[in-house]
């Protein structure tokens, strides 16, 4: 399945003269070390998975081969040539520290020579261009990240200067520079050009597949591929870490290019080449109830099996709104289908989807989704640029309300935002500005209205139990909770907690004594989205990137996939998964791009709730992030996105809308940066009046780790202490707090404090607990028997004595220095539960970068130290709680992510040692 969906993602740009796919009478040269360091997926919490077995492109030839699939005669001495490079020039990871891994590895040059040599041996070429990109490492206007560097452009224009036909396979993590294809150097040599992207631990071998003819491409772009960077309208306003003002407003991506210059497009949204041939012919179109359906004939016109996508565009009024002179409406892909075969294909869409949001009133609905007065037109296209009208048109008498709200996230800051000016005969429009509307509303007034009253005890008594079966409802079982219980649930502990499976992100829900009497289980959340992160060595899918999942244009797909990765996650006893990430492809720089789908909300949300669908097939949860407008890596935590409240609803919220309304999305994770001036963390409005009061989402919103809160009426400062003004936003839970500390202060927040001095209520925490709890019940934990609250680990293969000359230690003892370099010895005295504890520090001015060290007791991983930075300061913490029959033991530390130094261990009798409070700020 993944295999197939990498396949189906891949995007053929140029195929000039056939050159692909290869055929058996073809002998094809390939080069750049990324046929064999071929990149899985991009860097940073979201590709983390330690995989079982991955595929490059070299093996996947050799897999066809062993397959007996008709193949091409692969050049071995330019393999074994790239082979004998790397063997002195390893791959670089950055010696594993966060974000440190380079966006590119140094390439081996082609000289001319070497081309000439292996082109006396083959008729074609293929060079491989490598590039990753993740969390907290945006990519960079700069040769290796978005350009090519020195060497990838001379081995390329020596393969031209030797070669009759070159193709460029671009296994990135997202659009780079593609403009240099047509440069004089490279001769017109560049026949065939293929995104093949990221495709987890089958994308070489789905690459190969593409290539060679297996597997027909069929993949379409679902971001727009523009002649230059300075191209982009949001390029004049990425990256900063002060006000990011999207002065592009909703023209983002290819709706700014088809109404404003599509001349400056390279290859357009939606584009996509195959080794066969379609026709689409439009059987039927109707509007009726408000509901717009559009039925196409599909036919496979070439030679070769295939599938197409048929996608329907908009051309709405320009009213007094101005808007995308085309826009995505529907989408639906084919079955593959065989030579003259045919498919009808029957695509809806609600007329809501295509309203306008006026934020400014000039509609006379103000804060409302509206269809303003004119005709509306439809159009079937290959691409966002190549459009057959649709003999559907239907006229607006005059502008119409479709959905009245409220505003909500208004800006505060004024700026200029675009719009379309005059037209053009051509269609496209001048590219105009007008001021865009800033907020009116009273938050603070707001928030008080909506401040709930104080729980009230059901004279009962109530389980957790009674909540999952329905005999009493999740504020009944809050409102027995005492103050230090509400606390508690609404902090989450991790990473690597032993409250649930090792090695994952975190842990909620009934995490203390306490909590856990009642019957409420400790909910385990794993890093996603492209499978199970599990930082103790254990092993896991790793599916293609989001960029490529959506290139599928497949919904069924994904939600096929995400079914595996489901029931992957049941197997192993994860509950949550962190994703699918569905922010907006604002600025090809953004290096998470590879987690989120497409520069189209429509695309983007779609794809999401089919991941939502296909996890809760197994009862696995979605967690929807990052709510909202994390568009940039660089500075996240300190960006504040300055957006119009059109431009949110209708772009950046919309995904996640779609994740909501149509897949069902249990969970929200809200991100670092702000939005108007209000972190997302503690915006109200974002998590309260549009999430929970307008979606009607029912399920609970978390924290980004380690986030920031500020105040939710006036902004200002933030912290991670302000979880008063977190719980206030309706933003239920905070994540995430060390380790066995969420009953005892966490971090040292504000709650207690704030509740005494009458600033949070009571109810206000209730609130939030109860959202807690009512998403607890519908995880796998509560369907299961309720575990102990720590697993008791147990070894009991004990040796009788340690080695000549080996380090021991003894209960209570303190093992440090060299001792902890390699193997020691703990001696225990007796049959008996022992805590295992320890020291340790990490510098580093990145409060969110991630270490591991994690604790092996004879070759078994028992527990581990937490992976963030401490800041200098030295934190006492338990690492593992391990019962020992009477003997020796082997003691490791295995470091899996580099970075923290653990400066000494002990073991004491079973007692608990305390975690340093007061690190975060």
């Amino acid at each position: 399945m993944i295999r197939e969906a990498a396949s189906q993602g891949a995007v053929l740009l140029r195929n000039e003269g056939g050159m692909l796919p290869f055929t058996p009478a073809d002998k094809v040269a390939v080069f750049g070390r990324c046929q064999i360091d071929y990149y899985k997926s991009g860097t940073g919490s979201g590709g983390s998975i330690h995989v079982p077995f991955s595929v490059n492109l070299a093996d996947g030839f050799e897999t066809l081969r062993r397959e007996n699939f008709p193949m091409p005669e692969i050049d071995g001495a330019v393999l074994g040539a790239y082979r004998e490079w790397l063997s002195s020039h390893p791959f670089d990871n950055g010696d594993g520290g966060w974000a440190s891994e380079p966006w590119h590895q140094e390439e081996m040059p082609v000289s001319d020579g070497m081309a000439r040599d292996a082109a006396s041996r083959s008729t074609k070429a293929v060079f491989v261009v490598g590039r990753t990109a993740g969390e907290d490492k945006d990519n960079k206007p700069e040769p290796g990240s978005y350009y090519l560097t020195e060497t990838e452009r001379s081995s390329i224009a020596s393969l031209c200067r030797a070669f009759p036909a070159v193709a460029v396979v671009m296994n990135v993590s997202n659009v780079i520079d593609t403009s240099w294809i047509d440069d004089d150097e490279f001769l017109g040599k560049i026949k065939a050009v293929l995104y093949s992207w990221q495709g987890g631990m089958q994308g070489g071998q789905a690459c190969a597949d593409i290539l060679c003819g297996k597997a027909t491409p069929s993949g379409r772009l679902t971001d727009t591929i523009a002649y230059s960077l300075d191209d982009y309208p949001s390029t004049r306003n990425f990256g900063s870490g002060d006000d990011e003002i999207y002065a592009e407003d909703i023209f983002v991506g290819y709706r700014h290019f088809v109404t404003f210059a599509p001349e400056k497009v390279m290859f357009p949204f939606g584009f996509g080449l195959s080794y066969t041939t379609f026709s689409q012919e439009v059987r039927g179109s109707s509007c009726r109830g408000g509901e717009i359906s559009v039925t196409v004939e599909v036919r496979n016109t070439g030679n070769v099996r295939g599938a197409d996508v048929v996608q329907v565009y908009a051309e709405c009024p320009q009213g007094l709104l101005g808007k995308s002179a085309k826009s995505l409406c529907a989408f639906a892909k084919t079955k593959e289908l065989g030579p003259g075969e045919r498919e009808t294909v029957e695509i809806s869409f609600p007329m809501r989807s295509i309203a306008s949001y006026d934020d400014s009133g000039v509609s006379g609905f103000p804060h409302s989704f509206v269809l303003e007065r004119g005709t509306y037109r439809f159009f079937l296209g290959t691409d966002c640029l190549h459009l057959t009208p649709i003999s559907l048109a239907f006229k607006v008498p005059g502008t119409t309300a479709v959905e009245l709200l409220s505003e909500a996230c208004a800006p505060e800051i004024p700026f200029r935002r675009v719009r379309p000016g005059a037209s053009s005969d051509g269609g496209t429009f001048e590219l105009s500005f007008e001021d865009v509307p800033v907020r009116t509303t009273d938050i603070a007034r707001r928030i008080s209205a909506g401040i709930p009253e104080e729980l009230s005890r059901a004279g009962r008594s109530i389980a957790f139990g009674d909540v999952v079966s329905g005999k009493a409802t999740a504020e009944e079982l809050v409102a027995e909770f005492s103050d230090e219980e509400l606390l508690t649930i609404v902090r989450g502990e991790g990473m690597m907690s032993r409250k649930v499976t090792p090695g994952i992100a975190s842990a909620f829900g009934g995490i203390s004594e306490s909590l856990h009497s009642r019957g409420i289980p400790a909910v385990g959340c794993a890093d996603g989205p492209s499978g199970i992160r599990m930082d103790n060595d254990e092993e896991a899918t790793l599916i293609p990137i989001g960029t490529l999942l959506a290139c599928t244009w497949n919904v069924p797909l994904v939600e096929e996939l995400y079914g595996f990765v489901g029931g992957e996650m049941k197997e192993k006893g994860v509950d949550v998964l962190l994703g699918p990430g569905c922010n907006i492809h604002r600025s090809p720089l953004n290096g998470r791009n590879f987690e989120y789908f497409s520069e189209d909300p429509l695309v983007s949300g779609k794809m999401a709730a089919a991941v939502c669908r296909g996890l809760s097939r197994s009862g696995a949860l979605a967690t929807v992030k990052h709510f909202a407008l994390n568009n940039q890596e660089s500075h996240r935590r300190t960006e504040n996105s300055v957006v119009s409240e059109r431009a949110l609803r209708e772009i950046y919220l919309r995904p996640f809308e779609i994740a909501v309304k149509e897949g069902n999305a249990r969970a929200v994770m809200s991100a670092y940066n702000s939005v108007n001036g209000r972190k997302a963390a503690s915006n109200y409005e974002l998590c309260t009046s549009i999430l929970k009061k307008e979606w009607g989402f029912a399920g609970i919103v978390m924290t980004d780790w380690w986030a920031a809160m500020n105040d939710c009426v006036s902004g200002g400062v933030a912290t991670g202490r302000l979880l008063s003004q977190m719980i206030r936003a309706g933003n239920d839970v905070y994540m995430v707090v060390p380790n066995d500390s969420a009953d005892r202060g966490g971090f040292g927040d504000d709650m207690e404090k704030s509740m005494a001095e009458g600033t949070l209520t009571r109810a206000e925490i209730q609130r939030c607990a109860s959202a807690i709890i009512r998403f607890v019940s519908w995880t796998n934990a509560a369907k299961k028997p309720l575990r102990p609250l720590r697993d008791e680990i147990v070894v009991e293969d004990a040796l009788d004595s340690a080695p000549e000359g080996a380090r021991t230690f003894s209960l209570g003892e303190v093992a440090e220095g060299d001792a902890l370099l390699g193997d020691m010895y703990f001696v225990a005295p007796e049959d008996a539960r022992y805590d295992f504890s320890g020291e340790y520090v990490k510098d580093g001015k990145d409060t969110l970068s991630q270490s591991v060290s994690n604790v092996f007791i004879n070759g078994r991983p028992c527990g581990s130290f937490e992976c963030r930075s401490t800041g200098g300061i030295v934190v006492n913490a338990l690492a593992a709680q391990v019962a020992m029959k009477k003997g020796v033991y082997k003691v490791r530390l295995v470091h899996t992510k580099p970075g923290i130094t653990v400066m000494s261990l002990t073991m004491n009798a079973d007692k608990f040692s305390p975690i340093t409070m007061g690190l975060f700020e």
